[in-house]
């Protein structure tokens, strides 16, 4: 496996090392990478969570977070990671005279991981599969705006990846549509779809049918995990929340509204609302291990989705963690969309459009008066079906994909 050294993340969580086989081959070359300059350059603190906080599009930016803009969107092609290039591409080399190597896998975003794997392949003669959590150019929840002669290279690099790939595989079926659309001569034939998934044993309890009983508690738990910024926000929830507290449907002090992880300043004042406030508990980001007991410890659980035009196609890889969890999930996302699709098919819960407040209501009235009665959080989840999609199958999966590409 070839990473780069002491990259910038998000965030970290070094517990999942420990998760790594004794036996994996792990080679790192340098990497540069603009974000100590941009803090430099914009007055950011040291360890403020870029992602969240400063490129979010649509928010107010200073004269000098507007032009670090312009040079990322400019000159950083096609990601901030583009610094990692030439050492990669080196390193592989390397890598490549000391070991048989039949295949390159890369996986993306970052996409300049998929440029790497490419060039690397066309050095080699090494066939390539490239792998995509989330579309590339133009994606709404993370591309920058780019200027016409940017933007034209930018998809000049997704092209060629996508077309000299030997097959492409996607997260979601929404990012095979866009890519053909974007693209009409690729062939569908060369997407494979291999879904997020979930390892049961993360879980404390590793087997799925112990995992759908949870003894009840003295309050409600319902929780939210993951990162919020503009888009991606709990307004509308909480709007939701205080239509059942100003109808007495719900008893604030039985209700525990559990947010884990990290959010931007700029929904603070949501955090803060009178009637909301005291149901609330924040917890910073948390380890991955800890963050599944959390989901774990609920009744049910919470799934915001960047309210985007192509939301309906978005399928993040947290919601087959929640269903892995077995709990009731309620997902403000599209309800005709791939997370509604996923949730009828397991049973798992219920999509409610971002607008759609008295919805989200009643779904959420509807999990409290089950944790009333003593039910089960999964009483009517289908195990079998969640079953389905541990990450052993989509492992499996690629497999196949892998096996099929060195032996043609």
């Amino acid at each position: 496996m070839l990473a780069p050294d002491d990259p910038e993340y998000q965030a970290r969580d070094e517990s999942l090392a420990k998760e790594l086989p004794a036996d994996l081959i792990i080679r790192r070359s340098p990497i540069f990478e603009p974000y100590k300059l941009y803090r430099k350059f914009t007055g950011t603190k040291e360890g403020l969570s870029l992602d969240i906080n400063v490129f979010e599009e649509g928010s107010k930016l200073s004269l000098k977070q507007r032009i670090a803009h312009f040079i990322r969107a400019t000159f950083f092609i096609p990601d901030a990671r583009i610094g990692w290039y030439r050492s990669a591409v080196k390193e592989a080399m390397k890598i490549a005279k000391e070991y048989p190597i039949s295949m390159i896998y890369s996986s993306s975003p970052p996409y300049t991981v998929s440029v790497i794997a490419r060039k690397v392949s066309k050095k080699t003669r090494v066939p390539f599969v490239a792998g995509f959590r989330d579309p590339w150019s133009g994606f709404e929840v993370s591309a920058p705006k780019r200027w016409f002669i940017p933007r034209a290279i930018d998809e000049y690099l997704e092209k060629s990846v996508f077309h000299d790939a030997k097959k492409i595989d996607v997260a979601w079926k929404g990012i095979a549509c866009d890519a053909i659309a974007k693209y009409p001569d690729l062939p569908a034939d060369k997407f494979i779809h291999v879904p997020n998934g979930f390892d049961s044993v993360d879980y404390p309890e590793h087997d799925i049918h112990l995992r759908a009983a949870r003894r009840r508690g003295n309050k409600f738990i319902m929780t939210y995990s993951g990162s919020l910024y503009g888009p991606r926000n709990p307004k509308n929830f909480f709007r939701a929340v205080e239509l059942l507290l100003d109808g007495n449907e719900i008893d604030p002090e039985k209700v525990l509204l559990r947010f884990v992880g990290r959010s931007g300043a700029d929904l603070d004042e949501m955090f803060e609302a009178p009637k909301i406030k005291p149901l609330l508990e924040r917890i910073d980001y948390v380890p991955h291990s800890q963050a599944v007991e959390l989901i774990s410890d609920s009744d049910a659980l919470l799934l915001i989705v960047d309210d985007i035009p192509s939301v309906e196609h978005i399928v993040p890889g947290k919601v087959y963690e929640y269903l892995g969890a077995m709990r009731p999930i309620l997902a403000i996302a599209e309800p005709q969309g791939a997370i509604g699709e996923l949730l009828h098919e397991t049973k798992g819960g219920e999509a409610i459009a971002q607008k759609d407040i008295e919805g989200q209501a009643r779904v959420i009235r509807d999990f409290y008066q089950r944790w009333l009665r003593g039910d089960s959080p999964a009483s009517q989840m289908d195990s079998e079906k969640i079953s389905q999609y541990e990450r052993r199958e989509a492992t499996r999966k690629l497999a196949e994909v892998f096996d099929k590409c060195t032996l043609e």
